[in-house]
């Protein structure tokens, strides 16, 4: 029942894309051009997304548990540091060359563009690089 609830959700996070235009890289490439062709969509589907999930969460942790889970699994760390800023500036970088964020970029699949594939070969390899790198850094444990 969770695969179902997952495919459920995918599909219905695919459509939103879909509809909104945000698998056109175009689109959301307009909404960084302040200067130029400003499309200001993009703001208005964030928008959406967080009256959504700010409605959302108000629900969902009204609950002990999750329906399909033994848990919520909330992130303990609240700690900003290096590895956070540089990911989410590399994450930043990414999209507004290319268009895509992934989350975008496994529905726009879809469409056939090999740009689109491009895009999703470079996150798998970035996070390929990540695991084969994690381990060579040195550990900073504070004493």
């Amino acid at each position: 029942m969770k695969h179902v609830f997952a495919l459920v959700t995918g599909l219905v996070f695919g459509t939103g894309i879909a509809i909104s235009g945000m698998m056109d890289p175009a689109k959301v490439l307009n909404f960084f051009d302040l200067a130029g062709a400003w499309d200001p969509s993009l703001a208005f589907v964030m928008g959406g997304a967080l009256v959504v999930t700010f409605i959302g969460y108000r629900l969902v942790w009204r609950r002990d548990a999750p329906l399909l889970g033994g848990r919520f699994q909330v992130p303990a760390g609240t700690k900003i540091d290096m590895k956070l800023v540089g990911g989410s500036a590399l994450f930043g970088i990414g999209w507004g060359i290319a268009g895509f964020c992934p989350g975008a970029a496994i529905p726009a699949l879809g469409t056939g563009r090999w740009e689109v594939a491009l895009f999703l070969a470079a996150v798998i390899l970035g996070f390929w690089l990540r695991r084969v790198i994690a381990p060579l850094q040195p550990s900073r444990v504070p004493s």
